[in-house]
């Protein structure tokens, strides 16, 4: 009989996943899972602050050619942490989509110690993410 047993790192890619099929953003649906000791810690997806109006209803605010009507995945999932008082230092994130500059400096400083990543996105600024996670030691690795 043929292990079928995904491994660790594709399991949680799928649930952050699954987690991005919650965004109320439809330019770019992110999902985020932060683990620690091969436990769910946080999800997060990219979508309004609580209470606003969501792009999927309304529209796309747009800033340049970002939409700022929505928190990013990675945020939220460090948001969630700190609601609920769970430290996120030390543990791992999962993303469906490599992190953007502000994401990733908010993950460094949140204490991320590994970043698990299926889709790229803005290859400009994944040059000086990719740099800065070299610098810091806190290797972005991509699952495929």
């Amino acid at each position: 009989m043929e292990n079928k047993r995904l491994g660790i790192h594709k399991y949680f890619m799928e649930i952050a996943n699954t987690v991005s099929k919650r965004s109320t953003c439809d330019r770019k649906r992110v999902g985020c899972i932060l683990v620690k000791n091969k436990r769910i810690i946080a999800t997060g997806y990219n979508g309004s602050i609580p209470g606003a109006e969501h792009c999927d209803d309304v529209g796309h605010l747009m800033v340049g050619d970002h939409c700022v009507r929505s928190v990013h995945a990675e945020v939220n999932a460090i948001i969630q942490c700190a609601i609920h008082a769970v430290s996120c230092d030390g543990s791992i994130c999962y993303c469906n989509t490599i992190p953007c500059w502000n994401c990733f400096k908010i993950l460094a400083s949140s204490g991320i110690k590994k970043i698990y990543y299926s889709d790229d996105y803005e290859a400009e600024l994944k040059d000086n993410v990719m740099k800065f996670s070299k610098d810091l030691d806190i290797p972005i690795i991509k699952i495929t």
